[in-house]
């Protein structure tokens, strides 16, 4: 399977994410490092999402750790962003953010009629997991790198909780699995005189 049709500004609550191959967006304590060496994507990509992004949604605890609005998509992406907080009163004030005090779905209402036809992207696992129970997600838009880190900030979880069945956007069978294949770059090698007992 190739690669996803490139995004459209369609005025979408994008629920969108850089992913482990074992399910998580970020390691211990928010890290993001093993996001800058060893993972590529398909050129104009970051231009893609650039264009298309009219807001974004994020949570207090990943603000927190990277408390930079101008720094979405490398810098490349300029406008509203907004942190959904049950103490904005605590928050350091910052340009182009807005600090809400609300339930999850007027947050969205909030973000799309600033996104201005444009999609409201939601870069917080907690609220995105909210915001899907309450059927407001429209895409769930991941970028698998081919890294594991076994451990850190999952997308989804929700211990106890039902499955959420998905549909895949695009062309062929929507309920299709999808076919990764990947090679360790580095392997560990068996010692000779072991070989042969093997």
């Amino acid at each position: 399977m190739g690669d996803t049709e490139p995004q459209t500004a369609g005025g979408k609550v994008l629920w969108h994410f850089t992913m482990s191959l074992d399910g998580f967006v970020a390691g211990p304590d928010h890290d993001m490092d093993w996001m800058m060496t060893g993972v590529s994507s398909r050129p104009g990509l970051i231009e893609e999402y650039v264009e298309t992004t009219g807001a974004v949604l994020g949570g207090r605890d990943g603000w927190d750790h990277f408390p930079d609005a101008g720094s979405v998509y490398g810098g490349a992406w300029d406008g509203p962003v907004f942190v959904l907080t049950h103490h904005p009163e605590d928050a350091t004030p910052a340009d182009r953010v807005t600090f809400l005090n609300c339930d999850p779905a007027e947050a969205v209402r909030i973000g799309l009629e600033a996104a201005g036809g444009k999609n409201l992207e939601v870069f917080s696992p907690s609220i995105g997991r909210q915001l899907l129970e309450l059927g407001l997600i429209d895409e769930i838009d991941l970028h698998i790198a081919p890294v594991l880190l076994g451990e850190g900030i999952r997308l989804y979880d929700n211990p106890g909780g039902e499955p959420i069945r998905l549909h895949r956007v695009g062309e062929g069978d929507p309920t299709s699995v999808v076919n990764v294949r990947y090679r360790p770059t580095t392997t560990a090698k068996i010692p000779t005189e072991r070989a042969s007992d093997i």
